[in-house]
């Protein structure tokens, strides 16, 4: 089990540091990526899974040497969830600062001026979970350097 555990942990730092990588091109490119975005729920599935890994192998009695084991691997999935809200966020944010009270009015613009704004709310959501994931990612290597694992 502690070798399923290591795995995972090595799949979650590949996910979330691809996820991070493709993220930053597309947000400096203000270009929607759905591979950025599928990379990126793989990143999330993978951090729930390493979670529950972990919450087993400590119910089967292995512990880590430290309880900074515990925290770090748990601030990835606080992490993933806080980046989630402030993405969801994205487009009222957008909206108000653009002086719009409702997405209806968006649509009443042109048709280029939609997409502007549109782009403007997907760059925002790229961006905040872009920067969750390089953090999930040192989170990840923290927990990894006090188990032992680095």
């Amino acid at each position: 089990m502690p070798t399923v555990h290591l795995i995972v942990g090595v799949l979650l730092l590949v996910l979330n540091l691809a996820a991070g990588i493709v993220g930053g091109w597309a947000w400096l490119r203000v270009q929607p990526s759905l591979v950025f975005w599928r990379l990126l729920r793989a990143a999330q599935v993978s951090i729930v899974v390493q979670v529950l890994l972990g919450a087993l192998l400590l119910v089967l009695g292995h512990s880590p040497d430290g309880d900074l084991h515990i925290l770090y691997g748990v601030l990835p999935l606080a992490i993933s969830f806080i980046a989630e809200q402030l993405r969801i966020g994205s487009a009222e944010t957008i909206l108000e600062a653009r002086g719009f009270g409702s997405s209806q009015e968006v649509g009443e613009l042109p048709r280029e001026e939609q997409r502007v704004v549109v782009l403007s709310i997907v760059r925002r959501e790229i961006g905040v979970m872009t920067i969750s994931c390089f953090v999930i990612v040192l989170l990840a290597l923290r927990a990894a350097s006090e188990a032992g694992a680095l």
